[in-house]
Order: C-alpha cells, then structure tokens, then sequence
C-alpha cells in the first residue's frame, strides 16, 4: 500500500470520526459526556487538518477552485428540480 493510500485511508477515518463525535456531542445530555466528546470533536479535527496539509504539500490531495459558472449550473438545476 502506497503512502497516498495509507494517508487516504487516515484521513477517511478521521472524517468519519468526526461525524460521530458531532452527533454524540449534540445528543448528548450529560455536560461531562458532552465535554468529553467534544475535546474528542477538537482533537479529530485537529488531526485531520494536519493529515490534510501534509497531503496537500506531498502532492496527495489536489485541491481545485471551483468555477463561479459550475455553482450556478449546480444551484440552478437544485431549484429546478424542486
């Protein structure tokens, strides 16, 4: 397995980790549970954006603009099919 494909593999974990601890932080009715899911939430995305910059500068993740054009296609067939 590559390092592109390890650090693909990382970083999907961590974005799926993320979702979690979003969803048990705003469930949760306990403050002590809820600080403790959200120092979880912090130290995720912490760690996701490192594994991002370390990508990006690694030429493992290509980050594109995207065209003011294709927003307006995209926003336009949203409201159509509405």
């Amino acid at each position: 397995m590559s390092d592109k494909e390890l650090m693909t593999n990382y970083l999907s974990i961590l974005k799926s980790n993320i979702e979690v601890y979003i969803h048990g932080t705003i469930e949760s009715a306990n403050s002590k549970v809820r600080d403790t899911l959200r120092y979880g939430l912090d130290e995720t995305i912490d760690a996701q954006e490192r594994c991002f910059k370390c990508m990006t500068e690694n030429n493992m993740y290509e980050v594109s603009n995207i065209k003011a054009s294709d927003v307006k296609k995209s926003y336009d067939k949203l409201c159509r099919d509405k």
